[in-house]
């Protein structure tokens, strides 16, 4: 089994998308529109992302835009965490994604041997970033 996260956007899935596959690292595996189904949609909706499954930072994720009759409300209840095996590259990935964001608690030395850190990204998505430092 495994998990993979699938995140919901009002109308901005594919800017999403780009944001973390270029902060991240990552690709587009692949992405429908609504207008590519044979299933009837709104005008408004047609090069709106029905699914699209992309990789960033080693993780598949998935997403989609809302079909225009529903909105998501972001929340608090949940947040993506990212494990670095790398502090460079996790400060890098973690300078990328506050962009335009809401850093929570910036990246720091922690009591339990880590560097940890989190954000609320400019798409209203929460991120925790960690890094265990070798153990002496």
């Amino acid at each position: 089994m495994s998990l993979i996260v699938y995140l919901f956007f009002n109308g901005n899935a594919e800017e999403a998308i780009n944001f973390y596959i270029n902060s991240l690292g990552g690709e587009i595996v692949s992405m429908q529109r609504y207008g590519d189904t044979p299933m009837p949609c709104d005008e408004s909706v047609k090069n709106k992302v029905m699914h699209a499954v992309f990789t960033a930072a080693g993780a598949t994720m998935m997403c989609s835009d809302t079909d225009g009759k529903k909105q998501f409300t972001f929340g608090d209840n949940i947040s993506l965490s990212l494990d670095y095996k790398d502090p460079e590259a996790m400060r890098k990935a973690f300078d990328a994604l506050a962009e335009g964001g809401n850093v929570t608690m910036p990246l720091q030395d922690t009591f339990w041997g880590a560097i940890f850190g989190m954000l609320t990204d400019k798409f209203g998505n929460n991120w925790m970033f960690n890094h265990d430092k070798p153990q002496a």
